[in-house]
């Protein structure tokens, strides 16, 4: 039986440095990584006006990410996925694809308060402008009040990352 990959994928609040995580687990476990942002921004360009609309075109790419996630774990490719696992249903859904595939998964847990994550978006808003409009307080507590964070009942692989203060 061929090498399988490993699938990596990321738990955390809005701010709470996934995409850097997620950028740092690629070259340190020789990955391809596949962000959500990216693959939503080329096939629904200037079409995300709202949370509701990011949910509709999120569920639109998730067929063809899953198929394309697993012919890269067949192939033996490490997979780091930047897409969120906020919630049960998100995990549940990565959860099924390892079991279909038969992979190993790690899920990352970036564990920090609400403070911190507030200070990372405001000065994420400054690296990056054009994500002004939704890196704001408003949306992170729009956002936050759907986070729930994993338990080990779930049957996920967690490996926490807890930030000080």
């Amino acid at each position: 039986m061929a090498h399988k990959g490993k699938l990596f994928f990321f738990c955390g609040k809005m701010g709470a440095g996934k995409s850097t995580k997620a950028r740092i687990i690629t070259d340190a476990n020789g990955a391809l990584i596949l962000s959500e942002d990216e693959w939503l921004a080329a096939h629904f360009p200037n079409q995300i006006e709202s949370f509701d609309d990011y949910i509709h075109y999120a569920s639109l790419i998730k067929p063809f990410i899953r198929n394309h996630v697993a012919r890269l774990i067949n192939l033996g490719t490490n997979v780091v996925m930047d897409f969120p696992a906020n919630t049960r249903k998100q995990r549940q859904w990565f959860l099924t694809l390892c079991n279909e595939l038969a992979c190993e998964h790690r899920l990352i847990y970036l564990d920090l308060s609400d403070q911190q994550c507030l200070a990372q978006i405001a000065k994420r808003r400054q690296e990056q402008p054009e994500r002004a409009r939704f890196d704001n307080e408003a949306v992170f507590r729009h956002v936050t009040q759907y986070f729930e964070p994993p338990t080990d009942d779930e049957g996920l692989n967690i490996l926490l990352v807890a930030k000080e203060d």
